[in-house]
């Protein structure tokens, strides 16, 4: 692609999109949903984009900006990414220039003297800028054409990577799109769950926004969650990445020590570097451009890696700690496979890592006496950060933090030189509480996505919103459990269909916690062996999952995991326990588990208490439960409640759920996989009686509708 200039008045106002799109980025048509969002973009309307990562995002802003003439404002977090966007650009004959901390003062100069004599198709700037004085009164001489937003959950105090410099964004944008004919903003994001969306549109003050949230399956990645001890997942990766094919790869860590160290073993195999903010400028740059290259085929990084890092060819991407988010989580995986091309992500976690994380959430949060005694402090004369330090004689690391979560509260503002001030806001602490427990809560709902018994791109898509077709991916390690890399999975063997039945019985009389149904059964003193059990009925469809609460004789309410029989569990038959699946043990845990089954009681007395049982394996398992999230409902698998069915109606429900046994039995598959019991449920209630009736049922999505549609409408007329 040449890069010299192009002609910006082959760029009229609205200019036709397909046009652009080829001419300038040579592309010849556009990816899903792209040219919706563009069109709206071009012709003037706010909008608040949620995509993933790789799914063409930045088109999004690009294109219109360029169809509506003009200079594109571009407002980044990262000055990585902005380098790399503008880059792109520039290699296109597009004239962009930046202005953020990494360039000299004179570069910035420039970058503002051509924005104003109207010489730019884009200006990348960062969200610091606008508290420069006099930067954003210059911004506003020349209005922009489009003003994006870009990486817009960095605005929202519920968003994962919130930064205090985004919050006051909003405040600047009036003056920059006044006028007949103002800028439209465009807000993107890869991870913006519904409440962080709600509050950008608030924060960013959009006008009747075209809301676009889409794109989160992906039907290229196989999802892997899997339970392992810290001190095992160095070899696991290792293992894992030693084969050609699972390389090149991104692999997470959640410190820049265990980077650094799981790095230099990796590279004792094949090339592999360690990447994360403790590195100079200069080593993290050479990493980066050798991954770009091909020269390094494994990354190990903090979460400072991989944002506006455009690799295509990501095959594999391994965490080997438990992320704070799964806003997060999906924002790191989505590097793998951007090719299209087949590709996997492994988590690797346990009950341990839920510790690291609220270790980590204490050190950024710092307790909100520590923000008040800071906020006593402050007057409206601004003060130097280091004169503050020495007057409260608190730590540098500390000050700074709680300085930080003030701004985000509106209690303290910072000038360009260092200063902080107080803004005389005195009600902010139930606004500090509730960010606090917002962040509790994305603990809580990682963890339950990891112990999650459904399909995991199913559980993706709806914690970010996306209303889609109700469809296993047909790839993840619960829809496809033989096929897992990252634990040898089987079939339950001859004992232990006899425990699973048990299990079921249990549960069939009556809803019960694990704990409890772990100790009254007692078959097995393995407390992890009874959970695979567990996990292995739910994965299957024939158990449900789901958290309860009670409240102790002192107040204190605590969570739990309790279990129930589904419909598919009360009677099931040995085709219905083939599709359980259970991970392997290693050899030693196994010969263990062998002798023991020698001793293990009979049916009626596992039914007796066992106290030993309690002490061993139920104290644990009340702590693990109770701090279950109980937001962890949306994640699993499970029967809702159906209306009070006519005769008509329990007898189609028979009739479907028959036809659905013996279907799944034929694949050999658990029965949800045909369709889940919540849209077996919302076919009753329909009751289609044709094709195009049947389309119209939630859940019901067109691969469903072909497969089996016809069936399912002669039943629905039976």
């Amino acid at each position: 692609m040449s890069s010299a200039p192009v002609d910006c008045s082959r760029f009229p106002a609205f200019g036709d999109l397909s046009s652009l799109l080829h001419r300038v980025f040579g592309h010849g048509e556009f990816r899903a949903h792209q040219r919706e969002v563009c069109e709206a973009a071009a012709s003037g309307r706010d909008v608040l984009l949620v995509m993933p990562t790789g799914a063409g995002k930045s088109l999004c802003y690009q294109l219109p900006a360029l169809a509506r003439g003009g200079t594109g404002l571009v407002i980044s977090p990262l000055i990585a990414l902005m380098d790399d966007q503008a880059a792109k650009l520039t290699a296109l004959g597009l004239r962009v220039a930046r202005v953020h901390s990494g360039l000299t003062r004179e570069d910035a100069r420039q970058a503002c003297r051509d924005y104003l004599a109207g010489e730019l198709d884009f200006l990348f700037i960062a969200p610091e800028r606008m508290r420069v004085p006099g930067f954003p009164e210059m911004l506003a001489k020349r209005k922009p054409a489009l003003i994006a937003i870009d990486e817009a959950h960095c605005i929202s105090q519920w968003g994962h990577d919130f930064r205090p410099d985004y919050r006051t964004v909003g405040q600047h944008l009036a003056a920059l799109r006044t006028g007949a004919d103002g800028a439209p903003v465009i807000a993107l994001t890869a991870t913006a769950t519904p409440a962080v969306q709600r509050d950008i549109a608030r924060q960013l003050e959009l006008r009747e926004a075209a809301i676009f949230i889409t794109g989160f399956r992906r039907e290229n990645l196989a999802v892997e969650v899997l339970e392992l001890s810290k001190p095992q997942r160095a070899e696991f990766a290792e293992t894992l990445l030693n084969e050609a094919a699972a390389r090149p790869a991104i692999v997470y860590a959640s410190s820049r020590k265990a980077a650094d160290e799981l790095a230099v073993r990796l590279n004792a195999r094949f090339p592999a570097r360690a990447y994360h903010a403790g590195l100079d400028a200069g080593t993290r740059e050479r990493v980066q451009r050798e991954f770009l290259a091909g020269t390094v085929e494994v990354v190990v990084a903090t979460i400072a890696f991989g944002m506006g890092v455009d690799k295509a060819d990501v095959r594999t991407v391994v965490h080997v700690a438990l992320p704070g988010s799964v806003e997060a989580f999906y924002q790191e995986i989505g590097r793998a496979g951007r090719d299209g091309l087949q590709s996997r992500t492994v988590l690797l976690y346990s009950f341990a890592d839920r510790k690291t994380q609220e270790f980590l959430l204490e050190r950024n949060y710092p307790a909100r006496s520590e923000l008040e005694r800071v906020a006593r402090a402050l007057d409206e004369e601004f003060v130097a950060v280091e004169e503050l330090q020495q007057r409260l004689k608190m730590e540098r690391e500390t000050l700074e933090r709680v300085i930080e979560k003030l701004i985000a509260q509106g209690v303290a503002v910072t000038d360009w030189n260092g200063g902080v001030r107080g803004t005389g806001e005195r009600e902010w602490q139930d606004g500090y509480d509730a960010q606090v427990a917002a962040r509790r809560e994305q603990i809580d709902r990682m963890m339950a996505f990891a112990e999650g018994a459904g399909c995991r791109m199913t559980a993706l898509m709806e914690h970010f919103g996306e209303r889609g077709e109700a469809r296993t991916c047909g790839r993840c390690d619960v829809c496809r459990p033989s096929d897992v890399s990252g634990a040898k999975m089987r079939q339950a063997e001859h004992h232990e269909r006899a425990w699973l039945r048990a299990i079921l019985a249990a549960a069939a009389k009556r809803s019960t916690s694990t704990g409890k149904l772990f100790t009254e059964l007692a078959l097995t003193k393995d407390r992890k062996e009874f959970d695979s059990l567990l996990d292995g009925l739910a994965r299957a469809g024939l158990l449900a999952m789901a958290n309860d609460t009670f409240r102790t004789p002192d107040g204190r309410d605590v969570t739990y995991r309790k279990v129930s029989v589904t419909h598919e569990g009360r009677e099931p038959d040995e085709a219905a326990l083939d599709t359980v699946w259970v991970r392997e043990a290693s050899a030693p845990t196994r010969r263990a588990k062998r002798s023991s089954l020698r001793a293990a009681p009979s049916r009626s007395a596992s039914l007796r208490p066992a106290a030993r049982q309690t002490e061993r394996g139920g104290e644990r398992s009340l702590e693990r439960e109770r701090v279950a999230a109980p937001m962890a409902k949306k994640m699993v698998e499970r029967p809702v409640a159906a209306a009070e069915w006519s005769a008509e109606q329990v007898a189609l429900e028979e009739r479907l759920r028959a036809w659905r046994k013996e279907q799944a039995q034929a694949a050999g598959l658990p029965s949800f996989f045909i369709f889940s019991d919540t849209v077996l449920r919302e076919i009753v209630a329909a009751a289609p009686g044709s094709l195009a009736e049947l389309r119209g049922v939630r859940g019901v999505g067109p691969e469903k509708l072909e497969r089996f549609g016809a069936a399912v409408v002669a039943m629905c007329r039976a």
